[in-house]
């Protein structure tokens, strides 16, 4: 039997872009700070973080997307049926379209969320938090590419490995919330709750169910 080796080219041009991105970003946009400065900056000597969270955000989704998209089971049928000049979604556009859906609606009812409890002013400063938790995601999220395209890993050890990181960073990214020497959530416990329920524990179930059921 022949095997035929997998091309993995695009998955080193996405590694190579989100690389060069975030070189744009520390470089231009953060006034060129290393990633260490860029880290542990605080929130009045901090500039441009809008701009910032958008590229981390995408850069985030981008390489999740990669990394999950290779475990999915198939891409529905509805979906798939859908062409384009003749092309379809292949694993990799329909995770990446779903992962992309689910994290930005999360983002804009997050904001909706803050306004509507009285805490906006706190929104600038949860999102310059929450830039860099996931900008150390992205990272691990680069590593964790190149271990699964890259070396030769039986695809159940891999799967378990992803579910168990994930849960762990997803654990660690509440605490960090809860914690945040800045107090980013809510004010009133109860909204703190009700947050970590509705709109962080919420969205990645529903991810869960688009893409493995």
């Amino acid at each position: 039997m022949v095997r035929i080796a997998q091309q993995n080219d695009w998955v080193v041009f996405i590694l190579v872009g989100s690389i060069f991105l975030y070189i744009f970003m520390l470089l231009s946009l953060q006034r060129e700070s290393s990633v260490r400065e860029f880290l542990l900056q605080k929130f009045p000597d901090s500039s441009n973080n809008f701009p910032s969270w958008v590229i981390i955000s995408f850069v985030f989704v981008l390489l999740f997307s990669t990394l999950v998209s290779q475990f999915i089971p198939i891409v529905p049928r509805k979906i798939s049926e859908v062409q384009i000049m003749g092309y379809e979604l292949n694993k990799f556009g329909f995770t990446f379209l779903s992962v992309s859906g689910i994290y930005f609606s999360k983002n804009i009812l997050s904001y909706l969320y803050y306004a509507g409890t009285g805490n906006s002013k706190k929104w600038k400063v949860f999102y310059f938090a929450a830039s860099k938790i996931y900008f150390v995601f992205s990272i691990i999220l680069m590593v964790a590419c190149v271990v699964k395209y890259f070396y030769d890993i039986a695809l159940s050890v891999a799967f378990d490995m992803l579910v168990g990181g994930f849960l762990l960073l997803f654990g660690f990214k509440l605490i960090f919330y809860f914690f945040h020497r800045n107090d980013i959530l809510p004010q009133k416990w109860y909204y703190k709750i009700l947050y970590i329920c509705t709109l962080q524990i919420t969205p990645v179930l529903v991810l869960w169910k688009i893409l493995f059921f």
